[in-house]
Protein backbone atom coordinates (compact mmCIF):
# COMPACT_ATOMS: atom_id res chain seq x y z
CA UNK A 1 0.00 0.00 0.00
CA UNK A 2 2.78 2.41 0.98
CA UNK A 3 4.62 1.50 -2.21
CA UNK A 4 1.53 2.32 -4.29
CA UNK A 5 1.05 5.69 -2.55
CA UNK A 6 4.72 6.49 -3.06
CA UNK A 7 4.39 5.56 -6.71
CA UNK A 8 1.37 7.85 -7.09
CA UNK A 9 3.27 10.74 -5.49
CA UNK A 10 6.21 10.18 -7.82
CA UNK A 11 3.89 10.11 -10.83
CA UNK A 12 2.25 13.33 -9.71
CA UNK A 13 5.67 14.90 -9.10
CA UNK A 14 6.84 13.86 -12.55
CA UNK A 15 3.68 15.33 -14.04
CA UNK A 16 4.34 18.67 -12.35
CA UNK A 17 7.92 18.77 -13.59
CA UNK A 18 6.95 17.84 -17.16
CA UNK A 19 3.71 19.78 -17.60
CA UNK A 20 4.27 22.66 -20.01
CA UNK A 21 0.96 24.32 -19.08
CA UNK A 22 1.81 24.21 -15.38
CA UNK A 23 5.29 25.57 -16.10
CA UNK A 24 3.86 28.48 -18.11
CA UNK A 25 1.34 29.17 -15.37
CA UNK A 26 4.01 29.19 -12.65
CA UNK A 27 6.22 31.53 -14.72
CA UNK A 28 3.25 33.85 -15.21
CA UNK A 29 2.56 33.89 -11.45
CA UNK A 30 6.23 34.65 -10.75
CA UNK A 31 6.13 37.56 -13.19
CA UNK A 32 3.10 39.00 -11.40
CA UNK A 33 4.81 38.54 -8.03
CA UNK A 34 7.85 40.48 -9.30
CA UNK A 35 5.56 43.44 -9.99
CA UNK A 36 5.32 43.87 -6.20
CA UNK A 37 9.00 44.85 -5.72
CA UNK A 38 8.73 46.91 -8.93
CA UNK A 39 5.90 48.91 -7.37
CA UNK A 40 8.15 49.61 -4.37
CA UNK A 41 10.92 50.70 -6.72
CA UNK A 42 8.57 53.10 -8.52
CA UNK A 43 7.52 54.50 -5.13
CA UNK A 44 11.22 54.96 -4.33
CA UNK A 45 11.72 56.91 -7.58
CA UNK A 46 8.72 59.12 -6.77
CA UNK A 47 10.06 59.73 -3.28
CA UNK A 48 13.47 60.76 -4.60
CA UNK A 49 11.81 63.04 -7.13
CA UNK A 50 9.75 64.69 -4.38
CA UNK A 51 12.94 65.24 -2.40
CA UNK A 52 14.42 66.98 -5.45
CA UNK A 53 11.32 69.17 -5.77
CA UNK A 54 11.65 70.09 -2.10
CA UNK A 55 15.28 71.08 -2.71
CA UNK A 56 14.22 73.20 -5.71
CA UNK A 57 11.55 74.93 -3.60
CA UNK A 58 14.04 75.67 -0.82
CA UNK A 59 16.63 77.16 -3.19
CA UNK A 60 13.98 79.16 -5.08
CA UNK A 61 12.61 80.50 -1.81
CA UNK A 62 16.02 81.87 -0.90
CA UNK A 63 17.03 83.11 -4.37
CA UNK A 64 13.64 84.25 -5.77
CA UNK A 65 10.64 82.39 -7.11
CA UNK A 66 9.23 82.41 -10.63
CA UNK A 67 8.73 85.95 -11.90
CA UNK A 68 5.64 87.35 -13.64
CA UNK A 69 6.04 90.94 -14.78
CA UNK A 70 3.47 93.28 -16.27
CA UNK A 71 2.88 96.98 -16.30
CA UNK A 72 2.89 99.80 -15.97
CA UNK A 73 -0.84 100.29 -15.43
CA UNK A 74 -1.95 103.93 -15.14
CA UNK A 75 -4.63 104.44 -12.50
CA UNK A 76 -6.66 107.68 -12.38
CA UNK A 77 -8.78 108.13 -9.24
CA UNK A 78 -11.91 110.29 -9.47
CA UNK A 79 -14.96 111.11 -7.38
CA UNK A 80 -18.35 110.02 -8.60
CA UNK A 81 -21.48 111.74 -7.36
CA UNK A 82 -24.36 109.50 -6.26
CA UNK A 83 -27.68 110.08 -4.57
CA UNK A 84 -28.21 107.89 -1.54
CA UNK A 85 -31.19 108.18 0.77
CA UNK A 86 -32.08 111.42 -0.92
CA UNK A 87 -28.68 112.94 -0.23
CA UNK A 88 -25.92 113.78 -2.69
CA UNK A 89 -22.61 112.16 -1.85
CA UNK A 90 -19.35 111.17 -3.53
CA UNK A 91 -17.62 107.82 -3.81
CA UNK A 92 -14.09 107.19 -4.98
CA UNK A 93 -13.65 105.30 -8.24
CA UNK A 94 -10.53 104.32 -10.17
CA UNK A 95 -10.04 104.21 -13.93
CA UNK A 96 -7.27 101.99 -15.31
CA UNK A 97 -5.50 102.68 -18.59
CA UNK A 98 -3.04 100.35 -20.34
CA UNK A 99 -0.10 101.50 -22.51
CA UNK A 100 -0.71 102.21 -26.18
CA UNK A 101 2.72 100.74 -26.94
CA UNK A 102 5.07 98.53 -24.96
CA UNK A 103 8.57 97.30 -25.83
CA UNK A 104 10.31 94.74 -23.61
CA UNK A 105 13.86 93.54 -24.12
CA UNK A 106 15.29 90.97 -21.76
CA UNK A 107 18.58 89.16 -21.31
CA UNK A 108 18.40 86.06 -19.11
CA UNK A 109 21.56 84.73 -17.51
CA UNK A 110 20.82 81.20 -16.25
CA UNK A 111 22.68 79.60 -13.38
CA UNK A 112 22.72 76.13 -11.85
CA UNK A 113 22.80 75.91 -8.07
CA UNK A 114 23.05 72.76 -5.99
CA UNK A 115 21.35 71.67 -2.79
CA UNK A 116 23.09 68.47 -1.78
CA UNK A 117 23.02 66.19 -4.83
CA UNK A 118 20.21 68.13 -6.52
CA UNK A 119 20.61 70.74 -9.27
CA UNK A 120 18.34 73.80 -9.40
CA UNK A 121 18.00 76.27 -12.29
CA UNK A 122 17.81 79.98 -11.39
CA UNK A 123 18.46 83.09 -13.44
CA UNK A 124 19.67 86.66 -13.28
CA UNK A 125 17.90 88.91 -15.79
CA UNK A 126 18.19 92.46 -17.08
CA UNK A 127 14.98 93.71 -18.65
CA UNK A 128 14.26 97.10 -20.22
CA UNK A 129 10.74 98.52 -20.68
CA UNK A 130 9.81 101.43 -22.94
CA UNK A 131 6.42 102.64 -24.11
CA UNK A 132 3.78 105.30 -23.82
CA UNK A 133 0.26 106.05 -22.75
CA UNK A 134 -1.27 107.91 -25.68
CA UNK A 135 -4.57 109.75 -26.03
CA UNK A 136 -5.35 109.40 -22.33
CA UNK A 137 -8.09 112.04 -22.42
CA UNK A 138 -9.93 110.08 -25.15
CA UNK A 139 -10.55 107.25 -22.70
CA UNK A 140 -11.71 109.47 -19.83
CA UNK A 141 -14.06 111.82 -21.71
CA UNK A 142 -16.92 111.35 -19.25
CA UNK A 143 -14.81 111.74 -16.10
CA UNK A 144 -12.13 114.17 -17.30
CA UNK A 145 -13.20 117.01 -15.06
CA UNK A 146 -13.47 114.73 -12.04
CA UNK A 147 -10.05 113.09 -12.24
CA UNK A 148 -7.77 113.68 -9.25
CA UNK A 149 -4.60 114.13 -11.30
CA UNK A 150 -2.35 114.66 -8.31
CA UNK A 151 -3.45 111.29 -6.90
CA UNK A 152 -2.80 109.32 -10.11
CA UNK A 153 -0.24 106.52 -9.97
CA UNK A 154 1.50 103.84 -12.03
CA UNK A 155 1.76 100.22 -10.89
CA UNK A 156 4.19 97.56 -12.11
CA UNK A 157 3.61 93.93 -11.17
CA UNK A 158 6.68 91.96 -10.00
CA UNK A 159 5.56 88.68 -8.49
CA UNK A 160 8.56 88.28 -6.15
CA UNK A 161 10.04 91.57 -5.01
CA UNK A 162 12.99 89.80 -3.38
CA UNK A 163 14.38 89.31 -6.88
CA UNK A 164 15.01 93.05 -7.42
CA UNK A 165 18.77 93.58 -7.25
CA UNK A 166 19.13 97.27 -8.16
CA UNK A 167 17.26 100.48 -7.47
CA UNK A 168 14.42 101.03 -9.95
CA UNK A 169 14.05 104.46 -11.55
CA UNK A 170 11.07 105.11 -13.85
CA UNK A 171 11.51 107.88 -16.41
CA UNK A 172 8.26 109.66 -17.27
CA UNK A 173 8.35 112.22 -20.09
CA UNK A 174 12.09 112.53 -19.51
CA UNK A 175 11.82 113.02 -15.74
CA UNK A 176 13.22 110.47 -13.28
CA UNK A 177 10.80 109.14 -10.66
CA UNK A 178 11.50 106.95 -7.68
CA UNK A 179 9.26 104.01 -6.85
CA UNK A 180 7.64 102.69 -3.71
CA UNK A 181 7.15 99.02 -2.81
CA UNK A 182 3.65 97.63 -2.78
CA UNK A 183 0.51 97.89 -4.86
CA UNK A 184 -2.51 100.15 -4.34
CA UNK A 185 -4.60 98.02 -6.72
CA UNK A 186 -4.06 94.64 -5.15
CA UNK A 187 -6.89 93.00 -7.12
CA UNK A 188 -5.14 93.76 -10.41
CA UNK A 189 -1.54 93.79 -9.22
CA UNK A 190 -0.96 91.44 -6.31
CA UNK A 191 2.70 92.31 -5.77
CA UNK A 192 4.70 95.14 -7.25
CA UNK A 193 6.00 98.70 -7.15
CA UNK A 194 4.22 102.05 -7.47
CA UNK A 195 5.07 105.43 -8.98
CA UNK A 196 2.99 108.20 -7.42
CA UNK A 197 1.84 111.40 -9.12
CA UNK A 198 3.26 110.72 -12.61
CA UNK A 199 1.90 114.04 -13.93
CA UNK A 200 3.59 116.34 -11.44
CA UNK A 201 5.27 119.32 -13.09
CA UNK A 202 3.81 118.14 -16.42
CA UNK A 203 1.13 120.20 -18.16
CA UNK A 204 0.45 117.42 -20.66
CA UNK A 205 -2.05 114.88 -19.29
CA UNK A 206 -2.81 113.37 -22.68
CA UNK A 207 0.47 111.55 -23.35
CA UNK A 208 2.89 109.90 -20.97
CA UNK A 209 6.11 108.27 -22.17
CA UNK A 210 7.87 105.89 -19.84
CA UNK A 211 11.02 103.79 -19.60
CA UNK A 212 12.69 101.79 -16.84
CA UNK A 213 15.09 98.89 -16.31
CA UNK A 214 14.86 95.90 -14.01
CA UNK A 215 17.71 93.80 -12.69
CA UNK A 216 15.75 90.82 -11.52
CA UNK A 217 16.49 87.38 -10.14
CA UNK A 218 14.12 84.44 -10.43
CA UNK A 219 13.78 80.68 -10.72
CA UNK A 220 12.78 78.43 -13.61
CA UNK A 221 10.18 80.72 -15.24
CA UNK A 222 10.03 84.30 -16.49
CA UNK A 223 6.61 85.50 -17.65
CA UNK A 224 4.85 88.61 -18.95
CA UNK A 225 1.34 89.87 -19.69
CA UNK A 226 0.76 91.79 -22.96
CA UNK A 227 -0.90 94.91 -21.62
CA UNK A 228 0.19 97.16 -24.48
CA UNK A 229 -2.13 97.97 -27.37
CA UNK A 230 0.84 96.53 -29.20
CA UNK A 231 3.32 94.55 -27.14
CA UNK A 232 6.72 93.54 -28.50
CA UNK A 233 8.93 91.29 -26.40
CA UNK A 234 12.44 90.06 -27.21
CA UNK A 235 14.21 87.57 -24.96
CA UNK A 236 17.74 86.21 -25.30
CA UNK A 237 19.66 83.72 -23.19
CA UNK A 238 22.48 81.19 -23.23
CA UNK A 239 20.12 78.48 -21.97
CA UNK A 240 19.86 75.67 -24.54
CA UNK A 241 16.65 73.99 -23.33
CA UNK A 242 13.88 76.62 -23.15
CA UNK A 243 10.19 75.79 -23.08
CA UNK A 244 7.92 78.56 -24.33
CA UNK A 245 4.69 78.48 -22.35
CA UNK A 246 1.50 80.39 -21.76
CA UNK A 247 -1.12 81.88 -24.06
CA UNK A 248 1.31 83.03 -26.75
CA UNK A 249 4.24 81.45 -28.54
CA UNK A 250 7.09 83.44 -30.11
CA UNK A 251 6.54 84.76 -33.62
CA UNK A 252 10.20 84.06 -34.24
CA UNK A 253 12.65 81.93 -32.32
CA UNK A 254 16.13 80.52 -32.62
CA UNK A 255 17.27 77.69 -30.34
CA UNK A 256 20.71 76.17 -30.73
CA UNK A 257 23.84 75.22 -28.79
CA UNK A 258 24.55 78.90 -28.11
CA UNK A 259 21.20 79.48 -26.42
CA UNK A 260 17.94 80.94 -27.64
CA UNK A 261 16.38 84.14 -28.91
CA UNK A 262 12.63 84.64 -29.02
CA UNK A 263 10.52 87.54 -30.31
CA UNK A 264 6.82 88.14 -29.64
CA UNK A 265 4.40 90.62 -31.19
CA UNK A 266 0.99 90.70 -29.51
CA UNK A 267 -1.85 93.03 -30.47
CA UNK A 268 -4.79 94.34 -28.46
CA UNK A 269 -7.10 92.15 -30.57
CA UNK A 270 -5.19 89.03 -29.47
CA UNK A 271 -6.34 89.31 -25.85
CA UNK A 272 -9.68 89.38 -24.12
CA UNK A 273 -9.63 92.74 -22.30
CA UNK A 274 -9.70 96.41 -23.39
CA UNK A 275 -7.23 99.26 -22.97
CA UNK A 276 -9.41 101.06 -20.44
CA UNK A 277 -11.86 100.09 -17.72
CA UNK A 278 -13.21 101.29 -14.40
CA UNK A 279 -13.03 99.28 -11.19
CA UNK A 280 -11.85 95.71 -10.66
CA UNK A 281 -12.77 94.22 -14.02
CA UNK A 282 -10.89 91.99 -16.44
CA UNK A 283 -8.74 90.37 -13.72
CA UNK A 284 -9.24 86.82 -15.01
CA UNK A 285 -8.67 87.86 -18.63
CA UNK A 286 -5.51 89.71 -17.69
CA UNK A 287 -3.96 86.73 -15.94
CA UNK A 288 -5.13 84.26 -18.58
CA UNK A 289 -3.04 86.07 -21.23
CA UNK A 290 0.28 85.45 -19.47
CA UNK A 291 3.13 83.98 -21.48
CA UNK A 292 6.83 83.42 -21.03
CA UNK A 293 9.68 80.95 -21.00
CA UNK A 294 10.64 78.10 -18.72
CA UNK A 295 14.32 77.39 -18.21
CA UNK A 296 14.16 73.63 -17.98
CA UNK A 297 16.77 71.08 -17.19
CA UNK A 298 16.74 68.33 -19.83
CA UNK A 299 14.30 65.57 -18.87
CA UNK A 300 15.32 64.80 -15.31
CA UNK A 301 16.96 61.51 -14.40
CA UNK A 302 13.99 60.57 -12.24
CA UNK A 303 11.62 60.94 -15.16
CA UNK A 304 13.85 58.73 -17.29
CA UNK A 305 14.20 56.19 -14.48
CA UNK A 306 10.42 56.09 -14.01
CA UNK A 307 9.87 55.61 -17.74
CA UNK A 308 12.44 52.82 -17.85
CA UNK A 309 10.77 51.15 -14.84
CA UNK A 310 7.56 50.96 -16.86
CA UNK A 311 9.42 48.62 -19.21
CA UNK A 312 10.32 46.24 -16.35
CA UNK A 313 7.64 43.76 -17.36
CA UNK A 314 9.14 43.66 -20.86
CA UNK A 315 12.64 42.83 -19.56
CA UNK A 316 11.31 40.19 -17.16
CA UNK A 317 9.05 38.64 -19.82
CA UNK A 318 11.80 38.38 -22.45
CA UNK A 319 14.29 36.91 -19.97
CA UNK A 320 11.82 34.34 -18.64
CA UNK A 321 10.70 33.54 -22.19
CA UNK A 322 14.31 32.86 -23.20
CA UNK A 323 14.82 30.49 -20.25
CA UNK A 324 11.51 28.78 -20.99
CA UNK A 325 12.40 28.23 -24.66
CA UNK A 326 15.78 26.83 -23.61
CA UNK A 327 13.93 24.37 -21.39
CA UNK A 328 11.58 23.41 -24.22
CA UNK A 329 14.24 23.07 -26.90
CA UNK A 330 16.77 21.25 -24.71
CA UNK A 331 16.83 18.95 -21.72
CA UNK A 332 17.79 21.72 -19.28
CA UNK A 333 15.60 22.42 -16.27
CA UNK A 334 15.28 25.77 -14.50
CA UNK A 335 13.77 25.72 -11.02
CA UNK A 336 11.13 28.34 -10.07
CA UNK A 337 13.47 29.56 -7.31
CA UNK A 338 16.09 30.28 -9.95
CA UNK A 339 13.49 32.23 -11.93
CA UNK A 340 12.83 34.30 -8.79
CA UNK A 341 16.52 35.11 -8.31
CA UNK A 342 16.86 36.14 -11.95
CA UNK A 343 13.73 38.32 -11.66
CA UNK A 344 15.03 40.02 -8.53
CA UNK A 345 18.30 40.74 -10.35
CA UNK A 346 16.27 42.42 -13.11
CA UNK A 347 14.45 44.52 -10.49
CA UNK A 348 17.77 45.47 -8.91
CA UNK A 349 18.70 47.19 -12.18
CA UNK A 350 16.35 50.08 -11.42
CA UNK A 351 17.62 50.77 -7.91
CA UNK A 352 21.16 50.75 -9.29
CA UNK A 353 20.08 53.12 -12.07
CA UNK A 354 18.49 55.64 -9.70
CA UNK A 355 21.23 55.59 -7.08
CA UNK A 356 24.08 55.89 -9.60
CA UNK A 357 22.33 58.56 -11.72
CA UNK A 358 22.06 60.77 -8.62
CA UNK A 359 25.85 60.86 -8.52
CA UNK A 360 26.69 61.01 -12.21
CA UNK A 361 25.26 61.33 -15.71
CA UNK A 362 22.15 59.24 -16.45
CA UNK A 363 23.68 57.67 -19.55
CA UNK A 364 26.73 56.51 -17.60
CA UNK A 365 24.47 55.20 -14.83
CA UNK A 366 22.39 53.26 -17.34
CA UNK A 367 25.48 51.61 -18.82
CA UNK A 368 26.88 50.67 -15.40
CA UNK A 369 23.57 49.28 -14.13
CA UNK A 370 22.76 47.31 -17.29
CA UNK A 371 26.26 45.85 -17.62
CA UNK A 372 26.23 44.84 -13.94
CA UNK A 373 22.85 43.08 -14.17
CA UNK A 374 23.58 41.41 -17.54
CA UNK A 375 26.94 40.14 -16.24
CA UNK A 376 25.37 38.83 -13.04
CA UNK A 377 22.54 37.03 -14.84
CA UNK A 378 24.92 35.77 -17.56
CA UNK A 379 27.29 34.16 -15.04
CA UNK A 380 24.38 32.67 -13.08
CA UNK A 381 22.75 31.24 -16.22
CA UNK A 382 26.09 29.73 -17.27
CA UNK A 383 26.08 27.67 -14.08
CA UNK A 384 22.44 26.68 -14.65
CA UNK A 385 22.47 25.89 -18.36
CA UNK A 386 26.02 24.50 -18.58
CA UNK A 387 26.05 25.68 -22.18
CA UNK A 388 28.04 28.67 -23.43
CA UNK A 389 25.98 29.12 -26.60
CA UNK A 390 22.69 29.26 -24.70
CA UNK A 391 24.21 31.64 -22.16
CA UNK A 392 25.42 33.95 -24.92
CA UNK A 393 21.92 33.92 -26.46
CA UNK A 394 20.48 35.00 -23.10
CA UNK A 395 23.10 37.76 -22.73
CA UNK A 396 22.29 38.93 -26.26
CA UNK A 397 18.57 39.05 -25.47
CA UNK A 398 19.20 41.11 -22.33
CA UNK A 399 21.58 43.44 -24.17
CA UNK A 400 19.05 44.04 -26.94
CA UNK A 401 16.28 44.60 -24.36
CA UNK A 402 18.20 47.26 -22.41
CA UNK A 403 19.41 48.89 -25.63
CA UNK A 404 15.82 49.00 -26.87
CA UNK A 405 14.62 50.64 -23.65
CA UNK A 406 17.49 53.16 -23.74
CA UNK A 407 16.70 54.19 -27.32
CA UNK A 408 13.03 54.55 -26.41
CA UNK A 409 13.96 56.86 -23.52
CA UNK A 410 15.96 59.13 -25.83
CA UNK A 411 13.20 59.64 -28.40
CA UNK A 412 10.26 60.53 -26.20
CA UNK A 413 8.08 61.77 -29.06
CA UNK A 414 8.41 58.44 -30.90
CA UNK A 415 8.34 56.16 -27.83
CA UNK A 416 4.91 54.69 -28.64
CA UNK A 417 5.87 54.00 -32.27
CA UNK A 418 9.20 52.39 -31.37
CA UNK A 419 7.62 50.39 -28.55
CA UNK A 420 4.82 49.08 -30.78
CA UNK A 421 7.23 48.10 -33.57
CA UNK A 422 9.62 46.48 -31.09
CA UNK A 423 6.92 44.41 -29.39
CA UNK A 424 5.56 43.33 -32.77
CA UNK A 425 9.04 42.20 -33.83
CA UNK A 426 9.53 40.29 -30.55
CA UNK A 427 6.20 38.51 -30.92
CA UNK A 428 6.93 37.68 -34.57
CA UNK A 429 10.36 36.24 -33.65
CA UNK A 430 8.85 34.16 -30.84
CA UNK A 431 6.22 32.79 -33.19
CA UNK A 432 8.91 31.94 -35.74
CA UNK A 433 11.12 30.14 -33.22
CA UNK A 434 8.23 28.11 -31.80
CA UNK A 435 6.47 27.40 -35.11
CA UNK A 436 7.55 23.74 -35.29
CA UNK A 437 7.12 22.87 -31.61
CA UNK A 438 4.42 20.24 -31.05
CA UNK A 439 3.21 21.40 -27.69
CA UNK A 440 0.95 18.40 -26.96
CA UNK A 441 3.83 16.02 -27.57
CA UNK A 442 6.49 17.77 -25.47
CA UNK A 443 5.81 15.89 -22.24
CA UNK A 444 5.56 12.50 -23.91
CA UNK A 445 8.70 13.05 -25.96
CA UNK A 446 10.68 14.02 -22.88
CA UNK A 447 9.26 11.02 -21.05
CA UNK A 448 10.22 8.70 -23.86
CA UNK A 449 13.71 10.16 -23.96
CA UNK A 450 14.22 9.97 -20.20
Amino acid sequence: MDTQEKSNIEIFSQFIRRSVILKLFSIFILMLMLMIPMSFIQSLINERQEMRQTAVAEVSDKWANEQLIYGPILTLPYNKEIIENGKLSEIRKEAHILPSSLEINGEIDPRSLHRGIYEVVVYDSRISFTGSFGEIEKYITEIKNKVLWDEAFLTINISDLRGIKEKVIVNLNGRANSVEPGSHISELVTSGITVKNPFQDSPNTNNLNFSFNLHLQGSSHLGFIPIGKETNVTLTSEWKDPSFSGSFLPDARVVNEKGFKAAYRILELNRNYPQFWIGNQNISGLRASAFGVDLLLPMTDYQKAMRSAKYALLAISLTFLTFFLVEILSSKKVHPFQYILIGLALCLFYTLLVSISEQTNFDIAYIIASVSVITMIGLYSKSILKNLKQTLILVLVLSITYSFVYITLQVQDYALLIGSVGLTAILALTMYITRNIKWYEISSLKKAGS
